[in-house]
């Protein structure tokens, strides 16, 4: 979005441009939101450089309204150009030039131009709803207006966007109830009735303490309205209605429970965190740990201030001032966006994806539902951080499929759940499956999948779902196995070289110190087998360290990232170098139930 017209809706963070067409000027890959603004007028036509304000001559044709055959098909195009770009999202901005002057339209003009923009949607299969509308001030009497329109393709054949949301914050934040409030559509109690549903432990129910990971769906239609459990009874509905879908990974709070809440950031790789904190306790616990490693992982978050309905307003503004004191010191350079408005949400989550320096905040209540629908609107606009070329790229690669976690479900038989990383999976696909305690690879094959709880026949790149495998033993599968084409011939290793820095070691770092290491969804002791350059190492001091799995060879890949942690020793890195033992030294193994065949 230009300055200018981010000036003038209200924005305050620095936006990135783009733009199509002299008066109807568009941004594929930002993602639309629902509900248009108010009309406040704001005198920010002298935004051109000082110029007179008198209303430029626009031919008819560049105001869309009553456009030529030959153009309208032109538009078109361009329109199914952007959805693609954005995947099968797209904000156009009516009113404002290619080089980003507000020129504004008549009222008359801007209906006609709208009447046409919907004609075109209709034509590539997708709706349009106004986001927001500004008048321009030319200093005369006739209003000009410059409108914000979302354009979202509506879903077919289970395409539609999926974006992953780590849920972050101390024990006793409020996580799991907002969840329960956003996805089940009704207000909490103040007694925790909310969460009940996303609870999977008894244990959970008894404490009220989040120990595990669970995921929760919200979807969005192609008119940005919410869909989740309260207008449908199962999740395949929510995705039969659904052009976007927000994935919330609920992790856990207590500090006890750390090494679970680093498996969910690190295995599932999610699009965007949200970091929860509660507005009368502030930032407590495992608050500022959560918030370290959303940063150690490049994670873009977001922060969500819960529970004002039970404090003041100087409280609320408090915890506020406390969060951006935080986000602004050196080791964050964050710039907050406190969100108060719809224009605000619109703007915070179209910058939010541009630059990785601004973190949007939102105060809200799961009790009164104060706010509530300004972190709606955000969702809502949420744009992917990938594009389509990127995508496309990922889908070209070899199948290789994360196993996060592992069932066995009744007339179904052994089932994994993960994320596709790259290549295409499909219903009767033949895969390897390792490495195993001894190093080895297994062969299988995929009899069905499933994504958000409903049936599907082909899973892409960077999805996650589930995996039928039939008879297949499920002792001989363990969290941090790779499934992955035959093709591939996966390498893994034992012995591996990570550059990292110490993050915080209570005396010195040696040779043979045993720490937890977290790659992806590899978690497992390791021994430092050397530290190149150095004997020892101290609290922020880098270097390139060679460890060793105690246990078993894993999948690794160079560039991964890696953390470890052992109490409260904590580093961060990427892995430089593996010491690979290819799978021909190893073999394959067939696994059919019982039977195992060596090949």
């Amino acid at each position: 979005m230009d300055s200018r017209v981010s000036e003038l809706f209200g924005g305050c963070c620095r936006p990135a441009g783009g733009g199509a067409g002299a008066t109807l000027r568009g941004r594929g890959g930002a993602a639309p939101g629902g509900g248009g603004g108010s009309k406040t007028k704001k005198k920010n036509g002298r935004s051109r450089g000082g110029k007179a304000n008198n209303p430029p001559f626009l031919p008819p044709e560049l105001k869309l309204v009553n456009p030529s055959q030959y153009r309208f098909e032109h538009l078109v195009t361009q329109m199914k150009w952007r959805l693609q770009e954005g995947r099968g999202e797209a904000v156009y901005q009516i009113g404002v030039e290619d080089n980003g002057l507000l020129v504004g339209l008549l009222e008359e003009e801007m209906r006609a131009s709208l009447k046409t923009l919907r004609r075109m949607a209709e034509k590539v299969g997708a709706d349009i709803t106004v986001l927001r509308e500004r008048e321009v001030d030319y200093d005369s009497d006739v209003p000009r207006k410059i409108t914000e329109v979302l354009v979202r393709k509506v879903p077919d054949n289970q395409q539609f966007l999926d974006l992953r949301v780590a849920v972050l914050g101390n024990v006793d934040s409020g996580k799991s109830t907002l969840l329960g409030v956003l996805t089940q559509g009704e207000l909490d109690n103040g007694r925790g009735r909310a969460r009940l549903n996303l609870f999977r432990h008894l244990h959970e129910i008894q404490s009220g303490r989040t120990s595990s990971i669970s995921f929760e769906i919200l979807g969005f239609n192609s008119k940005g309205e919410v869909v989740n459990y309260s207008d449908s009874r199962t999740a395949e509905e929510i995705c039969e209605s659904s052009s976007k879908m927000i994935t919330f990974i609920d992790l856990a709070g207590h500090h006890k429970y750390l090494k679970t809440t680093i498996f969910g950031l690190t295995s599932y790789c999610p699009d965007f965190a949200m970091l929860v904190v509660s507005a009368n306790t502030g930032i407590a616990g495992t608050t500022r740990e959560h918030l370290g490693l959303a940063m150690a992982l490049k994670v873009p978050f977001f922060i969500v201030i819960s529970k004002v309905d039970l404090c003041s307003k100087a409280t609320v503004e408090r915890t506020v001032k406390q969060l951006e004191r935080i986000l602004k010191q050196p080791g964050c350079n964050k710039l907050p966006l406190l969100v108060n408005s719809d224009d605000d949400a619109v703007t915070a989550a179209q910058q939010f994806a541009q630059s990785p320096n601004i973190t949007p905040i939102f105060t809200l209540s799961s009790v009164s539902g104060e706010n509530l629908d300004l972190l709606k609107v955000f969702l809502n606009i949420l744009p992917p951080l990938t594009n389509s070329k990127e995508q496309e790229e990922l889908m070209q690669q070899l199948t290789e499929f994360q196993v996060d976690e592992i069932y066995t479900v009744p007339e179904v038989g052994t089932v994994v759940g993960g994320t596709l990383s790259s290549g295409i999976c499909r219903e009767g696909e033949n895969l390897v499956v390792g490495p195993t305690d001894d190093g080895k690879f297994l062969r299988l094959k995929v009899c069905s999948i499933q994504r958000n709880r409903s049936a599907c026949r082909v899973l892409r790149a960077g999805q996650a779902a589930t995996l039928a495998l039939g008879p297949f033993d499920r002792s001989l599968l363990r969290k941090g196995m790779v499934m992955v084409s035959p093709e591939m011939n996966p390498t893994i290793c034992s012995l591996f070289e990570a550059e990292i820095v110490l993050l915080f070691h209570a005396t010195t770092f040696r040779k043979g110190f045993q720490v937890t290491v977290h790659v992806g969804n590899v978690r497992q002791t390791a021994i430092v087998e050397k530290i190149h350059g150095k004997d020892k190492l101290r609290t922020g001091e880098k270097a390139v360290v060679c460890f060793r799995f105690i246990k078993h060879p894993e999948y690794l890949k160079i560039g991964a990232k890696l953390l470890f942690r052992e109490g409260v020793t904590k580093g961060i890195g990427h892995v430089t170098d593996l010491q690979a033992i290819t799978t021909k030294e190893n073999g394959l193994e067939e696994s059919l139930g019982s039977g195992q065949l060596s090949f």
